[in-house]
């Protein structure tokens, strides 16, 4: 059994939400007292929360008392998946869940690389949305519409999405970085009625326009009745190039002076938000995701799995097109503050963030193992800052390594709790994530989400232990999609998700559950390597060669090669390093050393930049498409798409 890394105080373990809900659940739900060791507990109150779906998922809402009327039960026809309908009596609003308090208490604080600083209180929250809402009704806006997103992480995008949820519209967007195809792939195929953009936004020091870009999308998205242009980078933006659109202040006044904010009632799973996959591989899915199911399923993890309260400060770093931006905002309904920051995390150097942490006392912390690998490989040290109010630290977007949890303890802070959290889009949320009574070990996340039926199931659909499989959800949980876009009969959608094994959600991660319940992430199951028939993931591969100083970073891809499949493994050195015989040798015995033979690359060949979608994941389809001479589409979602280059056409991958 891997030993732990760090266990929460006891006192502070005590104290967490997850310890008064289990309290509360227990006295008038059913759940199983709390009698043995936390694991004991933890375990016990995850099987009451799979196997007696319908009064957990009721006590879950009670207790975070979700604003809404209700009548019916928790749970119709649960044996059903796809099929399962939550709450089917309940009618709510997402925004007004969202916006609860109403005082001066700080609801959003914002802040970007050039050193500006915003305040929003959550009264002033609460009467912008209501301006905008207002003119999102004026302009012919009504429930089941789509507005869309072109913006900055600003606070003028929280405030459009929630307006646009107090409408019962839905909420579509993409960061001002995607390309105009890109837009057009994602925005074309579910026609918004009306386009918030900034004129601009902001990265590695550099000030970028939008508003040319906009105009060429106005053109093709015949849908639009309405662009409001939010200024950012000038106070008074040349709209010359945009005939009809208006500035957010003349938009906000549109609906009349002094705004009600109304909250338009809408069933449990009415639409909320269109998601999008990458889009690296064809046309990017829409993804559509409820009201209720994103509420709760939020709701669920930020109270219980983040231990997320009103006086805490909470950071995630995230541009609006990756699904980490919305789980953030839902943070509102803990009543805490949110840090919104706009720009790269590494400009004008590694310190930026982390003087945030320090100067805004950020309590919650959000980000990627990328953002923390590269922070290691430049020997720098967080803990050179006053982080004593951060109590824990998030991080998502692919695998952690155990490496980097020696990294965050050694040189951000030794009392921590380190949270790998893991999920998708295409769930708007998490399948297995932190838990406040837990031990942390390294390498691993430490347990599937209260709520999540998560097994790993071998080829033949058996669950496992101890060995490498498919990640699964058995039973139907509220956040799962409502469907895709265009897709009435449901096929593309149970196509997607439950083809592989029918009535159970496939997710399509390769992982480990461990002997204590923990979970190992090892890659997409789509991009696993099959050398000789054994099936093996790439994180494996990965968390050995990222331990050498010499690499940044590599991707590995399984190439055809003589009726089988060969591991080649490329590789992006720090700079004044070259790929010698003596190199090579070292990173094909820390990889035998660590893992097995089979893991060891065929080839290993040195690139300049490796290509990644503009949430930052490394595209391993797309770069084995390039190696194969195949085509490769949409690149507009990829943020460095001509870095596909560097592996086309190698003459070291040739038949030799």
């Amino acid at each position: 059994m891997t030993p732990p890394i760090w266990t929460p105080p006891r006192a502070r373990a005590a104290a967490a939400s997850l310890s008064r809900f289990a309290d509360f659940a227990a006295a008038s739900h059913g759940a199983p007292p709390r009698c043995g060791t936390p694991a004991a507990d933890y375990e016990a109150l995850w099987r009451w929360s799979i196997g007696e779906r319908a009064a957990f998922w009721e006590a879950l809402l009670e207790f975070a008392e979700v604003v809404g009327e209700r009548t019916g039960p928790a749970l119709e026809h649960g044996e059903r998946m796809p099929g399962a309908r939550f709450f089917p009596g309940l009618r709510l609003n997402f925004a007004e869940n969202l916006l609860v308090r109403r005082d001066a208490h700080p609801a959003l604080v914002f802040l970007n690389e050039a050193g500006a600083r915003r305040e929003l209180s959550y009264g002033e929250l609460h009467r912008r949305v209501a301006g905008v809402a207002a003119g999102l009704r004026a302009a012919g806006v009504v429930r089941g519409d789509v507005v869309a997103g072109f913006m900055p992480n600003l606070p003028e995008t929280v405030v459009a999405m929630l307006a646009t949820a107090s409408c019962g519209a839905i909420w579509t967007s993409c960061s001002p970085d995607f390309g105009a195809s890109g837009v057009l792939d994602r925005f074309g195929q579910v026609r918004p009625k009306v386009l918030f953009t900034a004129d601009g936004y902001c990265y590695g020091g550099k000030s970028l326009d939008s508003l040319a870009l906009v105009a060429g999308l106005v053109a093709q998205l015949p849908s639009l009745r309405q662009v409001v242009v939010v200024p950012y980078l000038a106070a008074a933006p040349d709209l010359a190039r945009l005939p009809g659109a208006r500035l957010l202040a003349d938009f906000e006044e549109s609906g009349g002076p002094g705004a009600t904010l109304e909250f338009e009632q809408l069933s449990f799973d009415a639409p909320l938000l269109i998601m999008y996959s990458s889009g690296t591989t064809g046309v990017p899915k829409c993804i559509v995701h409820g009201v209720g199911g994103t509420l709760l399923q939020h709701r669920k993890e930020h109270l219980l799995h983040v231990d997320l309260g009103p006086e805490d400060r909470f950071f995630f770093y995230t541009t609006c097109g990756w699904m980490m931006w919305n789980w953030l905002v839902s943070g509102l309904a803990s009543g805490c503050t949110l840090v919104l920051y706009e720009g790269s995390p590494l400009y004008p150097g590694p310190e930026v963030l982390w003087n945030m942490a320090e100067s805004e006392r950020i309590t919650v912390f959000g980000t990627s193992p990328r953002y923390l690998a590269a922070l290691a490989k430049a020997g720098y040290v967080p803990a050179r800052h006053d982080l004593a109010p951060l109590r824990t630290l998030l991080s998502t977007g692919s695998p952690l390594a155990a490496e980097q949890f020696d990294y965050v303890y050694a040189q951000v802070k030794p009392d921590l709790h380190l949270a790998s959290i893991s999920g998708g889009t295409d769930i708007l949320s998490c399948f297995c994530l932190g838990v406040p009574w837990l031990a942390v070990r390294r390498g691993e996340i430490q347990a599937a989400g209260l709520g999540m039926a998560v097994e790993i199931w071998d080829d033949a659909g058996r669950p496992v232990r101890g060995e490498r499989g498919e990640l699964v959800c058995t039973r139907a949980f509220p956040s799962m999609p409502l469907g895709l876009w265009n897709d009435a009969d449901g096929a593309k959608y149970r196509a997607a998700y439950f083809e592989r094994f029918p009535g159970v959600w496939h997710h399509g991660d390769f992982a480990v559950l461990t002997e204590h319940g923990g979970l190992v992430i090892l890659g997409r199951s789509d991009a696993v390597l099959n050398p000789g028939g054994v099936r093996i993931g790439t994180a494996e591969i990965y968390r050995q060669v990222e331990k050498l100083d010499e690499v940044l970073e590599s991707v590995a891809i399984g190439q055809d090669w003589n009726g089988d499949v060969r591991v080649v493994l490329f590789v992006r050195l720090r700079q004044g390093v070259a790929l010698d015989a003596a190199l090579e040798q070292r990173i094909r015995a820390t990889i035998r050393a660590n893992t097995t033979p089979r893991h060891v690359p065929a080839k290993i060949v040195a690139v300049d930049d490796i290509p990644r979608t503009l949430s930052g994941k490394i595209v391993e389809l797309a770069i084995r498409n390039a190696v194969h001479g195949r085509p490769i589409s949409n690149t507009d979602a990829l943020a460095n798409p001509a870095a596909l280059a560097h592996f086309r056409d190698r003459p070291e991958l040739a038949r030799e």
